[in-house]
């Protein structure tokens, strides 16, 4: 379901974060995510996986409120149903209109104040 994701601001594999060990525990249990990979320099960092795409978290001093990814789906509807089954609070079901194509979008702020943007194009 999840397709691809770019990050809002550097890196997607290095979202900011207070404490690796309760992102990796939320995102494991939210939005499904499983841990691939672990480092410790720089940062604590992990780098967590779901259909293939693969978003990170790393304590690097980051403000986590001014960060955050575009994640396209596949099924956002499904997407959606899936998160709010798990107790993930969406908001802002809407249509937007970029570049002349249209898209159903959704969006998720985590617990550590990350924002989601979850997008899927509409077909005309």
């Amino acid at each position: 379901m999840f397709e691809q994701a770019w990050p809002f601001q550097d890196d997607l594999l290095a979202l900011p974060v207070a404490d690796i060990d309760e992102a990796a525990g939320w995102y494991g249990t939210y939005f499904g995510l499983t841990e691939s990979e672990r480092q410790d320099q720089p940062h604590n960092t992990v780098i967590m996986e779901r259909d293939g795409v693969r978003i990170g978290f790393t304590e690097n001093g980051g403000n986590s409120a001014e960060d955050g990814a575009a994640i396209l789906v596949k099924d956002i509807q499904g997407v959606r149903d899936e998160l709010e089954g798990r107790g993930v609070r969406t908001a802002n079901w809407r249509v937007d209109e970029r570049d002349g194509k249209k898209f159903q979008v959704f969006f998720v702020v985590a617990p550590d104040g990350l924002c989601y943007y979850f997008h899927e194009p509409l077909d005309d």
